[in-house]
């Protein structure tokens, strides 16, 4: 029984095709594309609308350098949050669910704010590892925490990601699975039990809209101390 719990989170296969494969192309689909009318949907308008407000917030603390990366961070925070939503959907498959495929995506981008960070300002980036007014007897040791710190980073990007999510998941698949033992035994109880699982779908719907941010957001952070 515990075993089958963790069977969603596997990734699935066809005639000996990985389907993840499709599960990663299958957002870039469904996003609505611009048309040549004058006056688009209401669909449209609305993706318009929540990309540009997403966008100047994202941008507004960084510098004209770090404005370059506006197309990547968009586009990253519409796929993440295209993945975990479908997820979401029966017979389905979740791929932020896997850790290698969210490390795939944290330690690249993380990386590439490094490497500008030592290339356009390397004093500065290295600054960051020892705080200023440091006690000298205190500088080695500091040296070295500010540096695992800093290589922690993009695991703490992709943990955080696939914790939420396998973790909401699980609980859903705890409830419904709860919620079907007892129709039969106890009705009353079941119908409670499928309301609590009404609201915590929404509650998962809501943290991987969240999850998708906060992934964008700190690497937005993280690229505004290296440019």
């Amino acid at each position: 029984m515990t075993m089958s719990l963790f069977n969603q989170f596997m990734s699935p296969w066809f005639l000996g095709i990985p389907l993840i494969a499709l599960a990663l192309a299958l957002p870039w689909i469904l996003l609505p594309t611009p048309s040549i009318r004058w006056a688009n949907n209401r669909m449209l308008t609305l993706q318009n609308w929540f990309v540009n407000r997403f966008t100047h917030q994202l941008l507004s603390p960084l510098s004209l350098g770090g404005h370059k990366w506006a197309l990547l961070l968009t586009s990253l925070m519409l796929f993440l949050t295209s993945l975990n939503m479908l997820g979401l959907l029966p017979y389905t498959f979740t791929p932020t669910t896997q850790l290698s495929l969210n490390m795939g995506f944290a330690i690249p981008l993380w990386l590439a704010t490094v490497i500008i960070g030592i290339r356009n300002q390397p004093t500065i980036a290295l600054g960051h590892l020892l705080p200023e007014g440091t006690p000298t007897p205190l500088i080695p040791i500091l040296i070295i925490i500010e540096t695992i710190s800093l290589f922690i980073r993009p695991l703490a990007l992709g943990v955080r990601l696939t914790a939420n999510l396998t973790a909401g998941h699980l609980l859903i698949q705890l409830i419904a699975t709860a919620a079907l033992v007892l129709l039969p035994l106890m009705p009353t109880v079941a119908i409670f039990t499928l309301g609590l699982l009404f609201l915590l779908t929404l509650l998962e719907v809501a943290v991987a809209m969240i999850q998708a941010y906060v992934f964008v957001l700190l690497l937005s952070l993280y690229l505004q101390e290296n440019v």
